[in-house]
């Protein structure tokens, strides 16, 4: 059962025919890990645990510097020069004490990736960087994890989600672009209401998956424009049989 804190806590949840207490419960004793703890995460990592997911995996190496604080808002002035893994678990905590943070202030790599994907329910891939966006697919795809992958430059975004048996992100984007042909917000910018707006949905997909409820972006790309508000829902071709990793002879593995 739910205590009473609880369920003031989360009234407003229950009360939707769709959660439920027994949705509730099921958010309660679940585990998401993020992967990225900067634009994209602050808000994906505050959602999932204002929403009561029970167990939240934070994964960044960085440092909170003054230049995240425009969009990173999981951070505060006073986090200059803190871990952003350590920063934003303080302020889970700080939102909702009953949540269980694991701290991994650490690099994400070939060698640590599917160890780390393996213990959660579902991943977000908040990261910024191409080849972090497909180390963290293949892992997810080689674990059969579901993530949510989302994206955001200048004022465009997109997002799509992974399921077990779904087209992956390697089957639509093949592989990272040249680094020339591939530049970050810190050289083109980023609109930092946007990115909070993605990492939104993103912990809105990760909930629609605990619970079992509504329609993922499995086999879609959302894309938004927001300097004119077009938002785009793409349906994707079906899982590619050449993808190196989910394909029938798959040659991604580590």
């Amino acid at each position: 059962m739910l205590s009473d804190v609880q369920m003031e806590r989360y009234s407003r949840h229950i009360i939707l025919p769709e959660i439920g207490m027994a949705g509730q419960r099921k958010l309660l004793s679940a585990k998401v890990l993020a992967i990225g703890a900067g634009g994209l995460g602050s808000t994906a990592i505050m959602s999932l645990a204002a929403a009561g997911v029970g167990k939240i995996g934070i994964a960044d190496f960085d440092r909170v510097d003054l230049s995240n604080l425009q969009r990173q808002i999981i951070h505060a002035t006073n986090d200059i020069g803190k871990p952003k893994a350590v920063s934003a678990a303080e302020t889970v905590r700080a939102l909702n004490p009953e949540i269980e943070t694991a701290v991994l202030a650490e690099a994400v790599t070939e060698m640590n990736i599917r160890e780390l994907v393996r213990d959660y329910d579902f991943v977000l891939d908040c990261t910024d960087r191409f080849e972090m966006k497909f180390l963290v697919n293949d892992a997810c795809v080689l674990e059969r994890k579901a993530f949510c992958h989302a994206g955001v430059l200048r004022f465009y975004g997109q997002m799509m989600t992974f399921v077990p048996g779904s087209v992956c992100y390697r089957c639509v984007f093949k592989g990272p672009p040249p680094r020339e042909f591939a530049p970050n917000c810190r050289q083109a910018g980023v609109f930092g209401p946007l990115v909070a707006a993605m990492g939104a949905l993103q912990a809105a997909e990760a909930v629609k998956f605990i619970l079992g409820k509504g329609e993922l972006l499995a086999g879609r790309l959302l894309t938004i424009d927001a300097a004119t508000m077009n938002v785009k829902t793409v349906t994707l071709p079906p899982r590619s049989a050449a993808c190196p990793v989910c394909g029938g002879q798959p040659t991604i593995s580590f």
